[in-house]
């Protein structure tokens, strides 16, 4: 445990805090303005959620690093987590394998798609999240300009020496043969720097280039030249009116947008450059201390820029947060153009958000239906058990006998349909004739109100118990109609009607967990209701045994709080304006 002093110990600079635990190992990572005031604040609040209570008690030892700004403080943070992965931080996925458009530093560039970033003095642009999205691109510039393919070495010297002829691909059009000096490196280049100007969204000024060419030859009577480049110039305005959703007045923007639930959020990135998108991410961020929204998105920002290398001065966020570097320009839009954007990297991340509930509901009704699927094989039962309920009684030696049954639906507890029993009919610990008569009661009451049966009845017990519960069934025609199992708490064997042979499931079958969970589930509600009436009769005998407490004064109690329990509980004005000052102080004695 951290002691006093060293709290007190801390600097109030801006900085960076770590959490090691017993082992000396590093749990949580931390920046804060004042590192004093924000460790302090972890030790200091009586309350916290149950992850944040975890970390705090693991913590054995607390160390610091002293920066001059806040910035300073960030970016060592996000080092920090990155080298380390402490436990407690969240931790933002590696964008290392998704794939980049890689424009290669030769004479004659080629332009690939690549996963691998090599200090080659190459320019590499991405990284984009979908491989369609890059080999769409690398087909419109390839039919835009004639580029070469192969991976021959055009150096002068091998061009001027007739080292290499012509390929397949520039009989059929697609390269124009710089191999053999057929297309020189100035005009190669720049196609070059026209895909360039596209990657970086200035479409415009390649229109720009291409219209001119067009009226040049146009001028000169080149119709068929100037059509190739009229429809060169279609191509680009298509893409370019697919690809801008803004007025491309709106250049060389950064968008964040967070939207959040209980343990996950999901952030969007849009990169746009003259009002297209150039590039776009979304992620997922599993929460490890309940960050706020504003602390996520920061952490996301820092990341995400740097893994994009991105350079745009002006950010666009859904929320405001704090400006974490001077330089930067960090605004909320509330209208027009700059609000559209924020509303569609909102719905990118919405998006994101009912993919993955989509998924998990998916993966546990795949689940559960796995589960029952398994359970009707290993009971030899007639047909899949969706609906399930279980019963268990309770009492103490023979006293306050009561009984519960709880219902599972599609192997989920269906909590409203659980329902309490007070033993009416039998005197004694009599577990037989008590599960007899519950059983009794649950389903000619279904039958009469014409509530659904389940398809499986699992009973707290052995050979006894399914006895019982087989007698009530019978005396309700119901007997081989419903499916019904005992589990007896020993070994976690299987009692079948009229079968002495129990079954014994693996312990680590889903079907034993199952049955397990309906049992235990029944044992913690029949339980609860056996303490309740318990405690309720005790206050009852202990009201009764009060002198100048009579019972038309505890009629009155109970009707006016409801229960004994809450009588106990009531202060003394309530009491006394109830039932008078010299009756409050023979019960209160």
């Amino acid at each position: 445990m951290i002691s006093k002093n060293h709290l007190h110990d801390l600097p109030k600079e801006a900085g960076v805090y770590q959490y090691y635990d017993k082992n000396e190992t590093l749990i949580y990572v931390g920046k804060a303005k004042n590192i004093k005031k924000r460790v302090r604040s972890y030790f200091n609040k009586q309350t916290h959620n149950t992850k944040t209570a975890s970390l705090i008690k693991k913590i054995t030892s607390i160390k610091y690093i002293i920066v001059d700004t806040e910035m300073d403080a960030l970016l060592l943070e996000n080092n920090l987590i990155k080298q380390y992965q402490p436990k407690y931080n969240v931790l933002l996925k590696d964008g290392k394998t998704y794939p980049w458009i890689c424009i290669k530093k030769e004479k004659f560039p080629k332009v690939f798609q690549t996963r691998t970033l090599k200090k080659d003095g190459s320019e590499y642009f991405g990284p984009y999240t979908s491989i369609r999205l890059v080999k769409t691109l690398l087909d419109f510039f390839h039919q835009l300009y004639p580029l070469r393919t192969c991976s021959l070495n055009l150096s002068e010297k091998n061009i001027s020496t007739n080292r290499f002829s012509v390929c397949l691909e520039y009989h059929i059009g697609n390269c124009l043969g710089p191999c053999v000096g057929l297309q020189d490196n100035e005009n190669y280049l720049l196609a070059i720097n026209h895909i360039k100007q596209i990657l970086n969204g200035d479409i415009n000024s390649v229109i720009a280039y291409f219209k001119k060419i067009m009226l040049s030859f146009s001028k000169n009577l080149n119709y068929e030249k100037a059509q190739v480049i009229k429809e060169k110039i279609f191509l680009l305005k298509k893409y370019q009116a697919k690809s801008t959703i803004v007025s491309p007045r709106i250049n060389n923007i950064d968008v964040f947008t967070i939207v959040s639930e209980n343990q996950y959020a999901f952030v969007n990135y849009l990169k746009i450059s003259s009002g297209a998108i150039i590039q776009a991410h979304s992620f997922e961020i599993k929460k490890k201390l309940n960050e706020t929204d504003e602390n996520l998105l920061l952490l996301s920002i820092t990341e995400i820029r740097r893994r994009f290398k991105s350079t745009s001065k002006n950010i666009y966020c859904s929320h405001p947060i704090a400006n974490f570097l001077p330089e930067l320009i960090i605004t909320v839009p509330k209208i027009g153009e700059k609000k559209k954007l924020i509303n569609l990297s909102l719905k990118n991340a919405k998006q994101l958000l009912l993919n993955r509930k989509i998924v998990k509901t998916k993966t546990k009704k795949e689940k559960q239906l796995r589960v029952l699927t398994q359970l009707k094989k290993d009971l030899h039962l007639l047909s899949i058990p969706k609906h399930i309920e279980c019963f268990d009684n309770s009492n103490t030696q023979g006293l306050n006998p009561v009984s519960a049954c709880v219902v599972f639906k599609n192997a989920l507890p269906s909590k409203k349909e659980y329902r309490h029993f007070n033993i009416k009919t039998v005197l004694g610990p009599n577990d037989f004739k008590s599960m007899e008569e519950v059983v009794f009661r649950r389903y000619s009451r279904l039958l009469k109100k014409g509530g659904g049966l389940p398809q499986l009845i699992i009973v707290d017990g052995g050979k006894g118990q399914v006895s019982a519960t087989t007698n009530s069934l019978k005396k309700l025609n119901l007997l081989g109609k419903i499916a019904v199992i005992g589990i007896a708490k020993r070994l976690e064997e299987i009692y079948f009607p009229n079968d002495s042979v129990p079954l014994y499931l693996n312990k680590r079958s889903e079907s034993l967990k199952l049955i397990q969970q309906l049992r235990n589930e029944a044992h913690r509600f029949s339980l609860i209701h056996h303490r309740n009436r318990r405690m309720t009769d005790s206050i009852k005998s202990s009201l009764d045994d009060i002198k100048g407490i009579g019972p038309k004064t505890i009629k009155l109690l109970i009707t006016h709080f409801g229960s004994f329990k809450k009588v106990l509980e009531a202060n003394k004005m309530e009491l006394e304006s109830l039932i008078g000052k010299d009756k409050t102080n023979k019960l209160l004695k």
